[in-house]
């Protein structure tokens, strides 16, 4: 036999989390995820389910019905819009302004669709001119995708007027949220956005590992017309739906997989604390903390990947400084500061650092920390 190893128990130390993401969890949160674990069918979990279902439509301004919490990080959420809408042979306009968009048209092309693909300039935004060019000139096109806030290089792109442009082309949107929502303002039923997907490890400042997303009724009515299978059983949105169905309906939940029970716990709670703050509170503040992160950052001579205008307040992309080791502060803030920041993805690889300001870590005590920190680092 095998001799079973001798280890310790894990014991973290407590990191100040200012990267791309995870972000600083709620105490709160942490706390919720280690009440006691009870059955995915319980009648208990089953009320819990609906009430996270009425957080996450409230979170993302949507009245839509198949509104829900997928068991896996927001990569999967992404895939699950993908897999579940596209068919092979569909053609989608991939918008293409950095590393997530990047994903989106491997998405596509894994499913066996055609990607038409609009490129823009790393750490500008989604150019809507060029999208509705893209579309007027294949109108055969069934889908518009982009990504409202670019991690890779902390852009935002406008997402009320890239709908709009899907809607006049008869195609329905498939938008990636993970970084923007609770962040800034996003109004999924207002906008027309058709699918949109998130992680709970940003701005809901929750543990990793859930994706939320939500399905207009065009969207849903695709799924259930489609000719092929969708590609993957356990994103089967088809599937899904009777574990996650309408409370109101009479039906009993069906079991689809072992939902992560206390992960849920953590999201319900994570999403509690949004409602409670208001969203519109809480953009606000993102905002509010961002200006004085990107005073201090500037004063410090660090220039930003992005036009103020396109800025994410909730990922500050800055270039590094000239003769500045990139590796070594970063180890530096980590093991003499406890404070983590993230670097550059892609084309910014070894010329970024990306400095997050999401959901709990939007607050003055982080800013502080993190303007100091590579303020004496630098020197």
């Amino acid at each position: 036999m095998i001799s079973a190893p001798t280890v310790n128990s894990f014991t973290p130390p407590r990191r100040t989390l200012m990267g791309p993401g995870p972000s600083d969890v709620y105490p709160e949160v942490l706390a919720a995820q280690a009440r006691p674990t009870i059955g995915h069918l319980d009648p208990l979990f089953v009320g819990m389910m609906d009430e996270l279902k009425s957080l996450i439509q409230y979170a993302f301004q949507t009245k839509n019905e198949m509104t829900l919490a997928i068991s896996a990080p927001g990569s999967a959420g992404m895939e699950a819009c993908f897999v579940n809408l596209v068919e092979p042979g569909e053609k989608v306009i991939v918008c293409r302004n950095g590393v997530f968009g990047e994903r989106m048209r491997q998405n596509v092309e894994r499913v066996g669709a055609l990607a038409v693909v609009v490129d823009n300039e790393w750490g500008e935004p989604v150019c809507p001119k060029a999208v509705e060019a893209a579309l007027k000139a294949n109108p055969d096109a069934k889908f518009l995708a982009f990504v409202h806030a670019e991690t890779s290089t902390g852009a935002l792109s406008d997402a009320k007027t890239l709908c709009r442009l899907a809607q006049e082309h008869d195609c329905l949107s498939i938008v990636d949220a993970v970084t923007s929502l609770g962040g800034v303002e996003l109004l999924v039923d207002e906008w027309g956005i058709d699918a949109i997907y998130s992680g709970s490890q940003k701005c809901l400042s929750c543990v990793p590992g859930l994706s939320p997303v939500s399905f207009s009724p065009k969207a849903v009515a695709k799924l259930m017309s489609r000719k092929t299978p969708v590609q993957s059983w356990f994103l089967d949105q088809s599937l899904v739906m009777g574990y996650w169905g309408n409370k109101d309906s009479g039906l009993k939940r069906s079991y689809h997989h072992t939902a992560p029970v206390n992960a849920l716990y953590a999201l319900h709670e994570a999403f509690r604390l949004l409602a409670l703050e208001g969203l519109e509170n809480a953009w606000a503040r993102h905002k509010k903390m961002h200006l004085v992160l990107a005073a201090g950052l500037e004063q410090l001579g660090l220039k930003f990947v992005v036009a103020a205008e396109h800025r994410l307040p909730q990922l500050n992309a800055v270039y590094l400084p000239q003769g500045v080791d990139d590796a070594l502060v970063r180890t530096q803030l980590l093991e003499e500061y406890n404070l983590e920041i993230g670097a550059g993805l892609g084309a910014l690889a070894g010329k970024a650092w990306r400095i997050g300001l999401m959901g709990f870590g939007a607050r003055r005590e982080n800013v502080a920390l993190c303007l100091k920190a590579l303020e004496e680092v630098m020197n």
